[in-house]
């Protein structure tokens, strides 16, 4: 009976919950794997309807190392890596020139 149970669990699909996607410039790849990523939203003024900038800098994980400043990267969010890291690095959207 044990056996069935671990069987039927192995053969389901494993639904993530959601997790926040961003995209952003590599800044720096001085720490071992690990880059600064900055990432940058437009919002509009609460009051004015202006749009505005806003940028913010992530630490996010490179297992390989691959990854150098000036790349266009997209980073997913995942479990806390260290007291400052919470975003890994999913795929290199264009390399920097």
């Amino acid at each position: 009976m044990r056996q069935t149970v671990t069987e039927t669990q192995n053969t389901e699909t494993v639904e993530r919950n959601y997790r926040k996607t961003a995209r952003g410039y590599v800044v720096s790849d001085k720490m071992d794997k690990t880059v600064v990523v900055e990432v940058e939203e437009q919002v509009k003024h609460a009051k004015y309807g202006k749009v505005i900038r806003r940028s913010k800098k992530v630490k996010a994980h490179d297992e390989n190392n691959e990854v150098h400043v000036g790349d266009l990267v997209r980073i997913m969010e995942t479990r806390p890596l260290s007291a400052t890291k919470h975003y890994r690095v999913v795929e290199v959207i264009e390399k920097a020139k």
